[in-house]
């Protein structure tokens, strides 16, 4: 009897394991995540999700989002950190759209730079760009380095923000977390997130509710477990990074004196990994100051982008 009765435990737990493991992740955010955001600010978010719904393209088998507009002779393209996607960049879209074509995109479930950048040279292919100015931050910052090693031709100046360059310091600290993600439950990994979204990068920039909301409401079912899990793997692998000063391509570095994600040591090599690169201190902006301070982000984005690149 007793031995039936363990057995019955352990069954219970295993359900239990179970359950948690295949439950969905809810993608209907509990109450209203946006109530204390300027109404105007996500009247304009609503507004360009409606007007602007992603574009869609088969690359090897792997379905891509993106958003193509604007007008202009030169390009910009917009890359995402980890946890975001397309939209994110709506304001600095909004206001460069009229003089520059535009194109950002939202990263699938891949777990390589290659693939990531395949897919980023079909989109860019797809819409008729042979040359663009690059934007990126975080996990974007990272591929935007990758992609000026290995389509130098196919970048005219790239901006580096709120990111590092090739390292171990994130391996380390993060590998066994790492090696985890794909096998943990998708619910309890998108409760990981919330609790560094309110706890670390909200108390860094400044308590801004845009910032919070956003980042929130992508947890509810605007990214999955495997495509976390697959731009973790992006993040941390190793390539070596580009000489921007030989291939006569300008580089801008920005960084935020207190980044929670960017540490200072991971500030310091990406400045002596580019030591030609110009570098804008934004100052305690935190992770996300393209939706936090976007006036002053689009400022900078303009001014860099509006000096001549030698050869031109």
């Amino acid at each position: 009897m007793k031995r039936k009765f363990i057995w019955l435990i352990l069954l219970a737990i295993c359900l239990t394991v179970l359950a948690v493991y295949l439950y969905p992740t809810p993608v209907t955010p509990p109450g209203d995540l946006y109530a204390q955001v300027d109404p105007l600010l996500l009247a304009s978010l609503r507004s360009f999700r409606q007007q602007h719904p992603p574009q869609t393209i088969n690359v090897y088998g792997v379905e891509w989002e993106y958003v193509s507009l604007g007008q202009g002779k030169e390009a910009i393209l917009f890359l995402h950190g980890l946890t975001g996607a397309y939209e994110i960049w709506w304001q600095q879209i909004g206001a460069l759209q009229e003089a520059y074509r535009i194109v950002s995109v939202t990263y699938p479930a891949v777990d390589s730079l290659e693939e990531l950048g395949q897919g980023v040279m079909a989109i860019l292919q797809q819409e008729g760009l042979s040359r663009v100015n690059l934007v990126g931050s975080s996990l974007g910052g990272y591929l935007a380095q990758y992609l000026v090693a290995r389509y130098p031709g196919a970048v005219s100046r790239a901006v580096f923000a709120n990111t590092l360059p090739p390292n171990d310091r994130i391996a380390e600290k993060y590998g066994t977390l790492g090696a985890i993600l794909p096998y943990a439950p998708e619910l309890l990994v998108m409760a990981v997130l919330r609790y560094s979204f309110r706890n670390t990068i909200y108390p860094a920039a400044n308590y801004d509710e845009l910032v919070l909301a956003y980042l929130l409401e992508i947890s509810y079912g605007g990214v999955s477990k495997a495509q976390v899990a697959g731009r973790y793997q992006c993040v941390i692998e190793p390539f070596e990074p580009p000489d921007v000063d030989a291939l006569g391509i300008p580089a801008l570095i920005l960084e935020a004196s207190n980044d929670p994600l960017v540490e200072e040591a991971l500030r310091e090599q990406m400045r002596a990994t580019y030591p030609t690169a110009r570098v804008i201190d934004m100052g305690e902006v935190s992770h996300f100051p393209y939706l936090s301070q976007p006036e002053r982000y689009t400022s900078w984005l303009q001014e860099f982008f509006s000096a001549p690149v030698t050869g031109d």
